[in-house]
Formats: C-alpha cells, sequence, structure tokens
C-alpha cells in the first residue's frame, strides 16, 4: 500500500483531516509524521497540509519554509516524490521556493470560509491524474493570506504549468488570474489553496456541491499503481 507522509508542524491543524480523507477515499496509507521525524526515502508521496504553521508569523508559511523537513522535502520533490501543499502547505511551498510567487492578505482583509468552485486547466502529474481539462470542482477555502500573486512574467510563465482558477466569477480573496493552484510542469508538486480533504466525504458536503475532493487523492493513488 504506498505510504504517504502528512507533514505537521507547530501549529498544523488539518494533518488528521487529510491523513483520514486520504486513507478513506483512496486507500492509501496515510500518516501524519512530525516535522522534525521526516526522513528520506521513506515515504511515496508527501502533503503539507493547512493550519498555521509557527503561528503565521512574519509570513503566512516563512518560517516552516525554513526548516530542514522541507529542506527533505525539496530533496524528495527532486527525485520525483509527489508533494501536495494545502492552504498553509501552499504557501510554504510558495515560501520554499518550490513553487512560483507569493502569497498576500485577501484583498477583502478578512478571514474567507466558504465553498468555492474550481476550473482545472492543463492537468497532469500525479496530483491531477483523473481530472480532465476544463473540469470543474467543488472545494472549501479557509483562508486570510490566500491572495497569489507573481509579475507579468511570471504569470506567463504559468501558461504552461498546470492550474486551478477560482470559477463562476467569484475570486475568494483577489488572487492574480483568479489562480486557486499551482503546480511544477510535470505536476508532481502541487499547491492549492481550497481544502481537498473537506471535500472528501458526502456526508459533509453542502446541497449543490460534490465531493470533488476524492479526486485528488484517488489521482495520487492511481499513479502510484502506474509506477509514478
Amino acid at each position: 500500500m504506498p505510504r504517504v507522509a502528512v507533514l505537521k508542524f507547530p501549529g498544523t491543524n488539518c494533518d488528521g483531516d487529510v491523513a483520514w480523507a486520504a486513507r478513506r477515499s483512496a486507500g492509501l496509507d496515510a500518516r501524519v509524521v512530525w516535522h522534525a521525524e521526516l526522513r528520506a526515502g521513506e515515504w511515496d508521496a508527501i502533503v503539507i497540509p493547512g493550519g498555521f504553521s509557527y503561528g503565521d508569523w512574519l509570513r503566512a508559511g516563512a518560517i516552516a519554509a525554513q526548516t530542514r523537513a522541507m529542506e527533505i522535502v525539496a530533496e524528495e520533490a527532486e527525485q520525483g516524490v509527489p508533494v501536495l501543499g494545502i492552504c498553509n502547505g501552499f504557501q510554504i511551498l510558495v515560501e520554499a521556493g518550490l513553487l512560483p510567487g507569493a502569497f498576500l492578505g485577501n484583498t477583502s482583509g478578512r478571514f474567507v470560509c466558504r465553498w468555492v468552485r474550481l476550473v482545472v486547466e492543463r492537468p497532469r502529474g500525479p496530483w491531477l491524474l483523473l481530472l480532465r481539462d476544463g473540469q470543474v470542482l467543488s472545494m472549501p477555502v479557509a483562508h486570510a493570506e490566500g491572495r497569489y500573486f507573481i509579475d507579468g512574467e511570471g504569470l506567463r510563465g504559468l501558461e504552461r504549468r498546470p492550474l486551478l482558477r477560482y470559477a463562476d466569477g467569484y475570486n475568494p480573496n483577489g488572487s492574480i488570474g483568479d489562480i486557486a493552484g499551482v503546480a511544477t510542469e510535470d505536476g508532481s508538486v502541487l499547491g492549492l489553496m481550497p481544502h481537498p480533504e473537506r471535500a472528501a466525504e458526502p456526508e459533509l458536503i453542502p446541497r449543490g456541491f460534490s465531493p470533488d475532493g476524492q479526486l485528488i487523492f484517488r489521482s495520487l493513488a492511481e499513479a502510484l499503481r502506474r509506477g509514478w
């Protein structure tokens, strides 16, 4: 059974939810791993979940990005190990330089917690394997610093990458280009602000939305089955 590390820093609070969703929806052997106990070569994939690592001091994700654990994550990503960053995990991946861009406070100046719809562009790699171009997904967001920013040249460079964009004309945070998620060109490293683990159980889905978070974890399971 594929082994997935769900990385926990001080202040992380979505680790148990991610491990449960990955196990229940995709049959993955997902385990919460304290950041100081992460070791290279032991995991088939790594997830950095949401929360408030180190209390979001300096900037969201800034301190976690400087840890030895993130050095290991970068080394594993270089070897092709799939890495997913959710919400604060996405912020950490950006702060660590594994994904481009930066994060700013929401344009509303408020914490936003609500369900949104996303459009998938150029899906490839282990996390988006079962998705098609133009597919619309339902997931909730919950963040105060979710406004993704990148300069004009960087934005043009994203046109070669798998992306997730906020749909239906609703952008909850003011992200440039309505961007909700960014991947490396091969899709092996993916960061997204919405929470797939909160959209993985039908019992918890509001009327009018779907448990599409399952597709992220099932894509990983299928990719690993195929030998990613």
